[in-house]
């Protein structure tokens, strides 16, 4: 079995457009692109928590807190 041919998505369309209509797939599509959309925002929002997140813990590491340190 091969890669998926013309003929093949040709057929699949036509399924599309007889289930949904033609009137309800430019809304599907829509939604579709809302969806991704949003997907690839929350996404790019949790990467950059997370870099910031390293970033902080690095600097935190290096000092010392004020109350560690012993007079003399």
């Amino acid at each position: 079995m091969g890669p998926i041919g013309v003929k093949e998505l040709l057929l699949i369309l036509l399924i599309v457009l007889i289930l949904f209509g033609a009137k309800k797939i430019p809304e599907l599509a829509r939604g579709l692109g809302i969806g991704v959309k949003e997907f690839k925002n929350a996404a790019k929002e949790l990467d950059t928590d997370d870099t910031a997140a390293k970033t902080s813990s690095a600097n935190d590491a290096g000092s010392k807190p004020k109350g560690d340190e012993q007079s003399s």
